[in-house]
């Protein structure tokens, strides 16, 4: 394990009943932007608790963030923050509202062109307005970590960007307000969050049992929460440990001092800028087949995988690899998330076009050990089909 910082300072109020919180979290006199997506928090009365709690301080509503949230769609709500001197972000929803939430805050105060805050991967996020969030889609772990995702789609570009500046400083995380969501969404988010824990988890063997023992307890968790989460979307209980186990996913803990991967996340984001799929979707297509190709360089961690998170003890070390790996991909099956690119309709062609757009980017080297090259991603790729 390396020398590492860990910082986290999003201040988490969880359980029912804690959007009330936010009238002793946001300043009283503060002129507040409600973000939010297409409108279900009005259906299920989480709008309506936000607006209580924010009292009668001076708030103005921006809807209509998308799933990967557009950057022209984001741009209105920066034009809204600057013309109303608002000086708070309020995120209501999911993960790419909170995202959109964190480039708003960011760019609402930027002298240059706002795009550069993703082309420099956050290097030009700084001064960001102070924002909270109120989460109604466990998936992302935007909630508590400095990260945001934005698409623009005029250029069919997703980019990313990570500064501390945009760490929430508070995230409401109230189990309830997910119970009505589509079975679609509450997969996407369970697939999501499982993906997240293996990018920083299964690479090599780095003597940090603390954080391979966290991350594995996290996966067994959404192992056995998920399914029951989409079997009883009103059991509070498996709610409530979906929610904390997808925040845990992604706030940085289990990622402290070890190698990290990623290069499943880079592969899908072109995947959604290209053929629009849904980021959780192009997870499930692309991580079990980059396991298979990369299966002797992640030898080790895929064994102790296997074995603590699925219970495979019996065979050979090649079968059990092989077996570690098909049960991956039949997690994501059995969730409804497909792992082809054919159960999408995209074609195979789309391969070598991923490859030559992250070699454009200068992403020639991805992977924990920089080995997954544009040739590896067309693997990677072909072998998804």
């Amino acid at each position: 394990m390396e020398n590492f910082t860990y910082h986290n300072p999003t201040r988490i109020l969880f359980g029912r009943g804690q959007i009330a919180g936010l009238a002793q979290e946001i300043p009283a006199g503060a002129r507040v932007l409600l973000l939010a997506g297409g409108g279900s928090i009005r259906a299920n009365g989480v709008h309506a608790q936000v607006r209580t709690a924010l009292g009668d301080r001076v708030v103005q509503e921006f809807w209509g963030v998308e799933a990967n949230p557009d950057y022209d769609t984001l741009m209105r709500a920066v034009e809204l923050v600057r013309r109303e001197r608002l000086e708070w972000i309020l995120a209501v929803g999911g993960g790419s509202v909170l995202d959109g939430a964190k480039f708003v805050a960011a760019a609402a105060g930027h002298a240059g062109d706002p795009w550069e805050i993703l082309t420099s991967a956050g290097a030009k996020a700084t001064g960001a307005l102070p924002l909270a969030a109120v989460l109604t889609l466990p998936a992302t772990g935007s909630e508590a970590n400095a990260a945001a995702v934005i698409s623009r789609r005029a250029w069919r570009e997703k980019l990313f960007f990570i500064h501390p500046s945009v760490f929430p400083r508070c995230s409401v995380l109230d189990p309830e307000t997910t119970f009505s969501l589509p079975e679609r969404q509450v997969a996407n988010g369970i697939g999501d969050a499982f993906c997240h824990v293996l990018e920083q988890y299964l690479t090599h063997p780095a003597d940090a049992a603390v954080q391979d023992e966290f991350a594995e307890g996290v996966l067994r968790i959404l192992v056995r929460e998920g399914p029951r989460t989409l079997a009883a979307p009103r059991d509070y209980a498996a709610r409530a440990n979906l929610v904390w186990a997808a925040t845990w996913a992604l706030n940085g803990a289990i990622g402290a001092g070890v190698p990290q991967d990623w290069a499943t996340h880079m592969i899908g984001h072109e995947l959604t800028a290209l053929h629009g799929l849904d980021h959780a979707r192009t997870l499930a297509v692309v991580l079990p087949s980059l396991l298979e190709v990369r299966r002797e360089a992640k030898r080790a961690k895929l064994l102790q995988y296997g074995e603590r998170v699925w219970g495979l003890r019996e065979g050979s070390a090649a079968e059990r690899v092989d077996a570690a790996i098909a049960r991956t991909r039949a997690f994501y099956e059995s969730i409804g998330l497909p792992t082809t690119l054919g159960a999408h309709g995209i074609p195979v062609s789309t391969a070598p076009e991923v490859a030559r757009r992250l070699a454009a980017r200068g992403m020639t080297q991805l992977g924990e050990r920089g080995e997954v090259t544009p040739a590896v991603v067309e693997a990677i790729l072909r072998r998804a089909a």
